[in-house]
């Protein structure tokens, strides 16, 4: 079920993606135009995830969650019935607001039952699951598409919601009564200022923003790296880029093993700098064309295969620097992650010449700034305790 309810935001997304040229010929709209069903759908997940984290330290984890689902449903079916591309990108605002529920306090359940190397280890096992998605989303939307049409992606996502709401009030409720917050809920949102003063969150916050930043840059700018300029057949972009996916369960399941042995922060400075010499090999190729095609795709593979060290390492770190606000933390660290997304993708459209380049240099700055957030964790607190035990 946590798996389920961490994978909402690529489930929302992945399985769409085949239906976007269908979709723009249906509602007369330009590609820039569908693109921005995505653009949006990122804002609003990010800033829903503010929301959600401190009503959750408020009012308990199931209640919550199941509410986000159930918008997430009304969402998709408003999706469904779009006549216009202007209310399709509201919609889908909306449909990402109730989906951000499932996200962040399913990282915050997971903090609620576990600590140290044993949330990493879930974290781990959650995100290693979660990674099937972008692996069948696209295979399976594209099957619904062919079957019933765009309409009915929408659809499909609108059952899926139906089903694991049902299947939420299967779950405990992680967070008893007495380790709830009764302050009003305008005071919770203004202590996320008390968060941007915390050195020691912004640095773990940092390691897994910067490199969610490379990320979504790899996401964006892989299409046109493999496809126009170095000309490689759609239909094998997507084994390109299954591999990548493959790396990140792979590394997944070996932090799960490793973290509680070696520690997390140490898992964490490895793969940092794993995706900063990866994103330096990136922009060399990107630059230069050293390798040619195979000169991009492997140090690719390497920065994303270094997921499985960073994410749930980062994400782990932070919740215990303030586990009595596991679920504003879980916010905060989850709206970073895709606001820098958002920044990351952006910035290979803005600076798009029709070359791997600009895709080559924010993989390098991101990778080589989420080193630096976890080399500052080692320089400023040393090892963390909690996190090696």
């Amino acid at each position: 079920m946590l798996s389920l309810l961490m994978g909402f935001a690529s489930i929302s997304t992945d399985i769409y993606l085949p239906a976007m040229p269908a979709m723009g010929q249906a509602l007369l709209a330009s590609p820039g135009a569908v693109e921005w069903t995505v653009s949006g759908y990122l804002v609003g997940f990010s800033l829903g995830q503010l929301f959600w984290g401190p009503v959750s330290d408020r009012y308990g984890r199931r209640m919550p969650v199941a509410t986000g689902i159930m918008i997430f449903i009304i969402g998709s079916v408003l999706c469904a019935c779009a006549g216009s591309i202007g209310s399709l990108i509201v919609w889908r605002v909306v449909q990402a607001l109730g989906a951000s529920a499932g996200v962040v306090l399913s990282r915050a359940m997971v903090r609620d039952l576990y600590e140290g190397h044993y949330a990493v280890r879930m974290l781990s096992t959650l995100i290693t699951v979660m990674a099937i998605a972008p692996l069948l989303g696209p295979i399976v939307g594209a099957q619904i598409l062919s079957i019933g049409g765009w309409r009915a992606v929408f659809g499909v996502l609108a059952v899926v919601g139906i089903a694991t709401l049902a299947a939420i009030f299967t779950l405990p409720e992680t967070l008893p009564s007495t380790r709830r917050h009764h302050e009003p809920l305008s005071r919770a949102f203004l202590r996320y200022g008390e968060l941007l003063t915390t050195p020691r969150l912004l640095a773990y916050t940092g390691a897994g923003a910067f490199f969610y930043g490379g990320m979504f840059a790899y996401v964006a700018g892989t299409p046109f790296a493999y496809i126009s300029f170095y000309h490689v057949p759609p239909r094998y972009y997507g084994l390109l880029f299954g591999a990548g996916i493959l790396g990140i369960m792979a590394t997944n399941m070996l932090n799960a093993r490793l973290a509680h042995r070696i520690g997390s922060d140490r898992m964490l400075r490895f793969g940092t700098f794993q995706a900063a010499a990866a994103g330096i090999l990136v922009a060399l190729a990107a630059w230069g064309g050293y390798g040619g095609l195979w000169g991009l795709v492997v140090p690719l593979f390497i920065f994303a295969s270094a997921t499985g060290f960073i994410v749930a390492n980062s994400i782990s770190g932070a919740l215990n620097v303030s586990p009595e606000r596991s679920g504003s933390v879980s916010a905060f660290v989850g709206a970073a992650q895709y606001g820098s997304g958002i920044l990351g993708s952006g910035l290979i459209g803005v600076f798009a010449d029709g070359t791997p380049w600009p895709m080559g240099w924010v993989v390098a700055l991101t990778g080589v700034g989420s080193f630096l957030c976890a080399l500052a964790l080692l320089l400023h607190y040393g090892e963390s305790r909690g996190q090696k035990d």
